[in-house]
């Protein structure tokens, strides 16, 4: 009979595990009579704590796969495992509680709440998960302290500059303290300068949250930042160079 390994065995077999793993993903879409096949049996795997860029021209499908990493859509065959989990053999529910608890996305476009101030922006995902207000609000100002917005917690977005604005929005995101921070085209509306300042915001939500980033860019400052880019181009990624 073997014998069951160990616990310290277990926990390096644990900690070995990739954070997530696409294995053979194709998405394809129909535009009338035309098949149009974004992703290719493409594979991606993606250790915790990693930095990644994911770049390639616009139409190529980075969105398209940001959006079924983080099970906004469903691919047309293949996996994508969450710490081992098929998140495709979750049901609703479950999916759900992944997106809010374990999961970040910051868009292009801010989508906050116009009526609301920074703070009650960054205090939702915290209520929807149903924590006290109490605590959601320590929780949303300690974000938008991180974030350099702590003297600027009641004014409404109207009330912000662009970057500003994403900040907020980085700071919603990131306020249950997910493992995963997805972010498509994050700094696309804002100039050289401001998109910078948001570069360096997540490589410090990396560094002092130890939160994992995929980012789908355009912007080669911010490609040659991160640890490791990836080219998406004929459906599949390619290893590109950032030096």
């Amino acid at each position: 009979m073997s014998e069951a390994p160990s616990p310290s065995v277990a926990r390096s077999a644990s900690a070995a595990r990739p954070l997530i793993e696409v294995r053979a993903l194709d998405k394809t879409f129909y535009d009338a009579d035309r098949e149009i096949r974004v992703l290719r049996g493409l594979d991606l795997t993606v250790s915790a704590g990693e930095e990644i860029a994911i770049v390639g021209e616009s139409g190529t499908g980075k969105s398209t796969l940001l959006h079924i990493i983080g099970s906004l859509e469903e691919p047309t065959a293949g996996k994508i495992f969450f710490e081992g989990e098929d998140l495709f053999a979750l049901d609703q529910k479950s999916l759900a509680e992944f997106r809010n608890l374990k999961l970040g996305f910051v868009f292009q476009f801010h989508y906050l709440l116009a009526d609301f101030t920074a703070l009650e922006n960054v205090m939702m995902p915290a209520l929807i998960s149903r924590i006290p207000d109490e605590q959601a609000t320590a929780r949303a100002a300690e974000m938008l302290q991180l974030v350099g917005l702590g003297d600027k917690l009641g004014r409404r977005p109207a009330e912000l500059s662009g970057g500003e604005q994403q900040r907020v929005a980085v700071a919603r995101a990131v306020v249950l303290r997910p493992k995963l921070l997805l972010a498509d085209e994050p700094t696309g509306n804002l100039d050289p300068h401001t998109a910078d300042e948001v570069h360096e915001l997540f490589h410090r939500l990396n560094r002092e949250l130890g939160i994992t980033l995929v980012i789908a860019t355009h912007n080669e400052r911010l490609m040659r930042s991160v640890g490791r880019a990836l080219r998406l181009q004929e459906g599949k990624l390619r290893n590109e160079p950032t030096a």
